[in-house]
């Protein structure tokens, strides 16, 4: 059943940062879980400002200076059955009577769940400050806050219990953009370097400061210049008009800065401030309030990629330090003017912030905000079906920029290819299968059979005289040494999964690539049953196993059997009561053994053979599933037998997840049992945020896959392995999606809950 949330917030047309905050909130829940939550919003009125005109999401309005306002308000959602839980944005400013204490009237009297979020938490309270936000607390199912600092407080000064405190970062808006200078030229700051700050302005922003610094920098930087973004916060001018922009404004013509300063008094799109930011050389955070908690204004300057220069305030001295940008003194010009100064006359330096700022805040994106919105909500509506993120399109833009002429390069800086370490057979292979599946899923093109006929081509370059393969190419194509020094018994392997799949896939590709992989799949038949490594086995299984859905052929069912068996004897000797597996140890690429025994059964009728993957795979399940989520075998420390696991998270990869779904995905097929299909899904939802870090490891922006889940951070590199394995598995959801029909229809049940739309 879809649920309901209510945001009672400040929001928009008001103009205001937490109407902002709550919009862009509400926003991400949307894109991301459209059809599976109902969000609507209670908009709090501004002091003698009714709200005329509700729209949606706005269904209620209240005025948070009315006590009996407030009353009413919890008596109608206490009658409303359809609404599930409540999401209250709490500022001091918003409600009415003493430290907001109209806030709490409303609490008191409402019967449904809420989350109440702390904007500011004042570090040395009075006490009746403390007991407001205590008893608030109190009445919570959650109280969430946007800096560690926040969750101290509220832990050591208000006595909040830690079960109840949600640390949540403030969301941040990404994106990408190619051309800075287009940019700079579109908004006529063409060969300037632009300083910036923006947000509606007040007195406490301190922006004098960066204007007294102006004139000392423009003194070694004459094309440098001030952009001071926003309109005067509608309070302020409500309150004394526009008088602190003109102190701001005499205070430019008294020092002659009319060319280095600009004005742009207006409250700014979101587009529109994000081409600002993206242009930006630095970006200038001047807040006079050291006890402020949180800034919208500091985040998404640092997710934009600004060199930030920011007096310490609590969220400042939390994330920002010398790799990102520099903490200065309050109201200190000279001391900004000497450290922007210096800034840009590094371009190298400022550079190097850009990319560590954005690095810093790729966690903190919305996407990854609202999944760990949605967690917080499924805990406190003690839903134990968790709700994941919509599935996203399966688009090939990082796939594209990973393939140069040649093939597929092996590696990436952030989302840049580095044709520095060359080229794979692995990385082609997989490419090719990954290729064949979206031609045969989802569609095909002069594009997708460009990319095809290269990874097919980087294939044969790849083989020799003897029909086996090499693995390492350098950028300029040679063969490099790694090519002696390795076992590239699995790389063969993976070749002949690769083109195997291909003839699977015949017939949704152009005859002419169907018949150059056949020139190169027979030569491999030579040597496939010298293999030993036991992945190499498993791989070339699945190559032949797939080869017989294009042409049947005696040579490949008894190659199978005879791999089939010669893994199978690895089981034998290793297995025992508690160890299920053909080896010692659970490393890399582990879902494949299982899967290529059931493959091997499917041809054979050998029920050794199904014995031994069906208990493998649940051996394999029972040391990577948890109750909700998929924890893949760590790189950095593998699992041993007869050794204690270690249960430290990191070190999980793509690739592992990829594995197992492909083998989800075949049991399924040859069993139809629904648990797999299950499994399937949970696995998938580790690139949706359904991991220990509840963070994406599937990149929205460039739509690739990041490089590996750590301990506490995302692995921000976005190479061929991850992004190739990712697009498998999201292909497997199509396949996955045509169970859950078929199987529903067929049985005439209720399909599986679950978090992806069919």
């Amino acid at each position: 059943m879809t649920k309901t949330l209510l945001f009672v917030s400040s929001f928009p047309p008001r103009e205001c940062g937490i109407a902002t905050f709550a919009q862009d909130l509400v926003n991400a829940l949307d894109k991301s879980f459209a059809g599976k939550l109902n969000i609507e919003v209670c908009a709090l009125e501004a002091s003698e400002k009714p709200w005329l005109n509700k729209q949606a999401p706005v269904t209620y309005c209240v005025n948070p200076f009315d006590i009996d306002s407030c009353i009413t308000f919890a008596q109608q959602i206490n009658e409303n059955s359809k609404i599930d839980l409540l999401c209250f944005e709490h500022e001091f400013g918003l409600y009415g009577g003493e430290y907001g204490h109209n806030l709490l009237a409303m609490l008191s009297l409402l019967d449904k769940p809420f989350i109440v979020r702390f904007h500011t938490v004042l570090p040395a309270p009075d006490q009746k400050c403390r007991k407001v936000v205590n008893l608030i607390s109190a009445l919570a199912a959650k109280v969430t806050v946007m800096t560690h600092a926040s969750v101290n407080l509220l832990r050591e000064v208000y006595q909040v219990p830690d079960t109840k405190i949600v640390y949540i970062p403030h969301g941040t808006h990404a994106r990408i953009t190619e051309d800075v200078d287009a940019l700079k030229k579109q908004y006529d700051l063409e060969n300037k370097l632009v300083l910036s700050t923006f947000g509606l302005l007040s007195a406490n922003k301190g922006l004098e400061t960066g204007i007294r610094a102006m004139k000392e920098i423009i003194k070694d930087f004459p094309d440098a210049i001030y952009l001071i973004l926003g309109k005067t916060h509608p309070v302020i001018v409500a309150r004394e008009g526009e008088k602190y922009r003109e102190h701001l404004e005499e205070l430019v013509k008294e020092y002659q800065l009319e060319n280095n300063v600009r004005f742009v008094n207006t409250y700014l799109s979101l587009n529109t401030l994000l081409d600002y930011l993206s242009l930006t050389d630095i970006y200038l955070f001047t807040s006079k309030d050291p006890h402020q908690a949180v800034s919208g204004t500091f985040v998404y300057a640092m997710s934009a990629g600004c060199a930030v220069i920011s007096t310490a305030f609590v969220q400042a001295r939390e994330m920002l330090d010398e790799s990102c940008g520099c903490l200065i003194d309050f109201n200190n010009a000279e001391q900004l003017a000497s450290v922007a100064i210096n800034l840009l006359g590094n371009a190298d330096l400022r550079r190097q912030m850009s990319i560590n700022a954005i690095e810093k805040t790729r966690n903190s994106i919305w996407d990854n905000v609202a999944i760990a919105h949605m967690s917080m909500f499924n805990e406190v509506l003690v839903d134990n079906k968790v709700m994941m993120p919509n599935l996203p399109a399966p688009y090939l833009d990082h796939i594209d920029r990973m393939t140069d002429e040649f093939g597929m390069l092996q590696f990436a800086r952030h989302d840049v290819p580095d044709p520095a370490y060359g080229y794979t057979l692995d990385d082609n292979a997989r490419a090719l299968i990954a290729m064949c599946m979206y031609i045969s899923e989802i569609k095909s093109s002069s594009f997708t059979t460009t990319l095809l006929r290269k990874y097919i081509d980087f294939i044969g370059y790849c083989q020799k005289a003897s029909g086996k393969f090499l693995n390492y190419v350098d950028k300029d194509g040679g063969f490099t040494t790694q090519n002696d020094d390795v076992n590239l018994e699995d790389a063969n392997g993976r070749a002949i999964w690769a083109l195997g799949f291909a003839l699977a896939n015949h017939r949704s590709l152009p005859f002419d690539a169907v018949q150059d992989v056949i020139s190169l799949f027979r030569p491999g038949l030579r040597w496939v049953d010298s293999l030993i490594s036991p992945r190499a086995m498993a791989f070339a299984m699945k190559g032949l196993y797939y080869s017989l859905q294009y042409r049947a052929s005696e040579q490949a069912v008894t190659l199978l059997d005879i791999l089939a068996a010669r893994l199978q004897g690895y089981y034998v000797l290793e297995a025992d009561e508690e160890w299920k597996w053909f080896e010692a140890s659970l490393t890399y690429g582990n879902a494949v053994l299982p899967e290529a025994m059931m493959m091997a059964f499917q041809v054979t009728g050998n029920h050794n053979y199904r014995k031994t993957a069906e208990e493998s795979l649940t051996f394999l399940c029972n040391k990577t599933f948890t109750d909700s989520y998929m924890k893949v075998i760590s790189n950095k420390t593998w699992y041993h037998k007869n050794t204690p696991p270690n249960n430290e998270p990191g070190g999980e990869q793509s690739i592992e997840v990829a594995y197992t779904m492909l083998a989800m995905d075949t049991f399924y097929n040859i069993t139809k049992n629904q648990l797999y299909l299950e499994k399937m899904r949970v696995a998938f939802s580790w690139y949706l945020g359904n991991n220990h870090l509840k963070q994406l490891i599937y990149n929205p922006l460039t739509y690739g896959c990041y490089d590996g889940l750590e301990r506490y951070n995302v692995n921000q590199n976005q190479g061929a392995e991850s992004t190739v394995c990712y697009l498998i598995a999201r292909l497997l959801m199509e396949q996955w999606n045509k169970h859950k029909y078929v199987t529903t229809k067929k049985d005439n049940l209720e399909p599986v809950r679950i978090g992806f739309n069919g």
